[in-house]
């Protein structure tokens, strides 16, 4: 019955038209529909960011003051903004109240949910200006932006070195950690990340996924296939222009060549 109930109150709440999200109110849904009209008339003074709400602007404030109010009473983890709170309690609880009426997955945050719906209706509204590239997920066109821009924002506090994306640093901060935590159970090698544990484990198992399509022969990883695939490149039949005759390379063939040269007579 909860379920039934659940069902008639998500069919009669109001819903925004421009990107299908819904809301317990009307007057919710006026407030968010200004977030489509591009009015971002609330700047803020310290990095130019423009909101669309006074309360936006005032929440994003904090994160300048370093003001954290909402505090955790399970691990103590401290927010700025009480939205980014209620989603945080959502990993202890491991509720997830969103659920998708296509394929019943659920999600703990509506904003994932709303991402996830646009892989059944294949949706992409968000439009690259450079490129006209599309994508169905704000963050993937930010992070598609930083390719045209070059922009690197996120830095590495102990080298300084920057990157286009949060998983690029977080990988690369793994190289400065004195912890080594990806062993092998073989040989008790250790390795900073899995993907290189993983790569190292071929070595045991003698395990050559990547094959080459010419001659069939096999390696453990795709760099050393595809510098393997560079001696085939010599293969393409090279003809003698005067003769007619055939090479396997063009190395062949230019010293082939100079045998011609007797035939010709001033």
């Amino acid at each position: 019955m909860k379920q039934t109930h659940h069902r008639k109150r998500v069919l009669h709440s109001p819903m925004c038209k421009k990107c299908g999200e819904i809301f317990d109110s009307e007057t919710k849904l006026k407030l968010h529909l200004v977030v489509h009209s591009n009015d971002k008339s609330y700047v803020c003074e310290v990095c130019n960011k423009s909101f669309t709400h006074k309360g936006n602007l005032k929440s994003h404030l904090r994160i300048h003051l370093n003001d954290k109010p909402y505090v955790c009473e399970i691990c103590g983890t401290a927010f700025c903004m009480k939205c980014t709170y209620d989603q945080h309690l959502l990993i202890h609880t491991k509720e997830k109240p969103h659920v998708c009426g296509v394929c019943k997955k659920t999600f703990t945050q509506k904003g994932v949910l709303i991402n996830h719906i646009r892989t059944h209706t294949n949706e992409k509204p968000y439009v690259c200006e450079i490129c006209q590239k599309t994508f169905s997920v704000k963050s993937n066109l930010n992070t598609h932006l930083r390719t045209h821009t070059n922009e690197k924002p996120y830095v590495c506090e102990i080298c300084r070195k920057s990157f286009a994306q949060q998983g690029h640093l977080s990988t690369h901060i793994l190289i400065h950690k004195v912890e080594i935590c990806h062993v092998c159970e073989v040989c008790n090698k250790s390795f900073r990340q899995k993907g290189n544990l993983k790569k190292h484990l071929l070595t045991h198992t003698k395990e050559k996924p990547h094959v080459c399509e010419v001659c069939g022969k096999g390696f453990t990883q795709s760099p050393h296939l595809q510098r393997h695939l560079l001696t085939h490149m010599e293969e393409i039949p090279s003809a003698c222009d005067v003769c007619g005759k055939c090479f396997a390379s063009k190395r062949s063939l230019k010293a082939h060549m100079p045998c011609h040269s007797k035939d010709i007579h001033p």
